[in-house]
């Protein structure tokens, strides 16, 4: 099998899953996040076993220089988590939701990211200036 195809393995059934929609709990929220709109550094895999405001699992993957929407072994990792977890439902988001950087933990609330600079006055899902 080539390297394509392996790469595009863990991507896939992770897509499938999310397309199957409402299946009840545990829930799965797939989430990617980078310094720009076209580069994914982090993914952050969250589930919830039951309707509550903060998760029961919270695990956050990380990569220099692959995109982690891209790189087999994160996704195989996430893939992990999901069934580890015994999630019936897959929420992914479909494109990159914000800097990777936390606010309130590498920089101050309230104020943008300083290491990434294209999200500053963006809105996190169309990557339109909103300031």
């Amino acid at each position: 099998m080539s390297e394509g195809v392996l790469m595009r393995s863990s991507r896939y059934h992770l897509e499938k899953r999310a397309k199957q929609g409402f299946r009840g709990y545990p829930i799965a929220t797939i989430a990617f996040y980078g310094p720009t709109a076209d580069f994914a550094s982090k993914v952050a895999v969250a589930v919830f076993r039951t309707e509550t405001e903060n998760p029961d699992v919270l695990e956050r993957f990380l990569s220099q220089g692959t995109d982690v929407r891209f790189d087999e072994s994160i996704g195989e990792t996430v893939l992990a988590v999901i069934e580890t977890n015994g999630a019936q439902t897959v929420l992914m988001t479909d494109g990159i939701i914000g800097c990777p950087h936390e606010e309130g933990i590498d920089y101050p609330r309230g104020t943008s990211c300083p290491q990434c600079p294209f999200w500053a006055g963006r809105d996190r899902v169309t990557h339109e200036r909103i300031h």
